[in-house]
């Protein structure tokens, strides 16, 4: 069992404002830490200590009595002995140019007839374009509270409340306030229009609400027995994975929202993802199992089987990530007892590598522009980790957060990442780059998943 709900209380200074900017100090790095070293090979020791001892009291003395033929002498004798040192301390040289194995004329055409095809490596910065204050946040590690929704607007959960985030304007909104005895907020997940929000509650309800009007649409009920702490959508249904085990389907449009139940986690489910075809759906649970389901054999009438059953992780499984350039492929990530990354098959179901990342993986986001995985971590550096694929070699570790970063969410262009850990900041990370917008297609027309409801349920 991984490490949940962080119990530990400490008193607050001061007040803070949710998502409002948090700065902190940069340290100075323009400072010359350059140095010169002597090339010992290269120098004359018998004549620096003559230089610095009997050469100046020679000097002194040739002062008052000199002539032209005597410095001529004096610079011929010199030149005999070797000792027209202009120095005492020797470096060393620049290194000889390189020769050139080609005449110059033929190795310029040669360089014209083959351009660089090396693409130039991207600058990653390694600390956030900009930190917020998310007091209140909760602590737990089975639980998903934080979102960015296609309208580009973040949704998260503090404590009771619901907060907005225009991402483009930068405005903060409270779009709800839950109740006592229904809260906390355990989850929350966008629809696909960008407009429409589902909020999941300890008292195993789902809230979904108009974020345009500040409207709550209806509340679904009697899918779970015990907090939802997982949500996805696949177009207008809304998948809720509970803490009594159960994954449930419901159809927003329809007053019977439950239309097909999946079992087969024997603990909370933690972790959710749709395929980008909507055909198969990920689960991971606090039973270290992954689960792997396919639409086009559930039924209604029954629990659905599931399609493959993975039991390789050691710890609970809330990392979940289907990658878009590869339809088939899912990454997995493990709590503290695992500390995995695994890649596997959705298809035949064989684990294709699994790569030790030292710490809990808290969360996985695969870049949209690149062949690239982000992943967060816990104990010991509360470190982002950029990964290339599928090499998984490190190209960026990203520190700040000094918690365990439990939340991570990409923006609509798939450039900017933003995660909210333990320590009550929210962090925006420019890691992924610019997207490359010229070469995609226009986007189609997302599918308005409240369209025949009509009045709340």
């Amino acid at each position: 069992m991984d490490a949940g709900m962080n119990t530990s209380s400490h008193l607050k200074a001061q007040a803070r404002c949710p998502l409002q900017e948090h700065f902190l100090p940069r340290k100075n790095s323009k400072e010359n830490l350059d140095r010169f070293i002597p090339n010992r090979s290269a120098m004359d020791f018998d004549y620096a200590h003559y230089a610095l001892t009997e050469g100046r009291n020679g000097k002194d003395q040739e002062t008052a009595v000199s002539s032209p033929s005597r410095e001529a002498y004096k610079k011929q004798l010199a030149e005999t002995m070797n000792q027209n040192h202009t120095r005492i301390l020797a470096f060393r040289n620049k290194p000889q140019a390189p020769a050139e194995l080609l005449p110059t004329d033929h190795s310029a055409s040669l360089h014209q007839q083959q351009p660089k095809s090396v693409k130039p490596r991207r600058h990653i910065p390694q600390t956030s374009e900009r930190t917020l204050d998310a007091p209140d946040i909760v602590d737990d590690f089975y639980l998903n509270l934080l979102d960015w929704g296609s309208a580009n607007v973040l949704a998260i959960a503090l404590g009771h409340t619901v907060y907005l985030w225009d991402a483009s304007s930068g405005s903060t909104s409270e779009l709800v306030t839950i109740d006592e005895e229904k809260g906390p907020v355990t989850s929350i997940n966008w629809a696909p229009d960008g407009r429409h929000v589902a909020v999941g509650l300890n008292n195993s309800e789902v809230q979904l609400w108009d974020s345009a009007s500040n409207r709550q649409l209806r509340t679904l009920k009697g899918g779970h027995q015990s907090r939802v702490g997982s949500l996805a959508w696949n177009n207008h249904i809304l998948t809720t994975g509970g803490m009594d085990g159960n994954i449930v389907n419901n159809d927003v449009r329809i007053r019977s929202h439950v239309v097909e139940t999946y079992r087969g986690h024997t603990q909370e489910v933690c972790g959710l993802k749709w395929s980008g075809s909507g055909q198969q759906l990920a689960s991971g649970g606090n039973d270290n199992v992954v689960h792997i389901w396919d639409r086009s054999v559930a039924s209604s009438n029954s629990t659905t089987q599931w399609l493959h059953r993975l039991e390789e992780h050691t710890s609970a499984v809330k990392a979940l990530a289907w990658c878009p350039f590869q339809a088939n492929l899912l990454a997995t990530g493990g709590g503290g007892g695992d500390r995995t990354i695994k890649f596997w098959n959705s298809h035949t179901g064989a684990c294709l590598n699994s790569v030790d990342t030292g710490s809990q993986v808290c969360s996985l986001l695969w870049s949209k522009n690149e062949r690239e995985l982000l992943s967060s971590h816990g104990f010991t550096q509360n470190q982002l980790t950029l990964w290339q694929y599928p090499s998984m070699v490190k190209m960026a570790e990203l520190n700040g957060h000094t918690s365990r970063v439990l939340y991570m969410a990409q923006s609509p262009d798939g450039c900017t990442v933003a995660s909210a850990a333990g320590d009550e900041t929210l962090r925006f990370w420019n890691v992924f780059g610019v997207p490359e917008t010229a070469k995609k297609p226009a986007p189609r027309a997302a599918h308005e998943p409240f369209s025949h409801v009509s009045r709340i349920r």
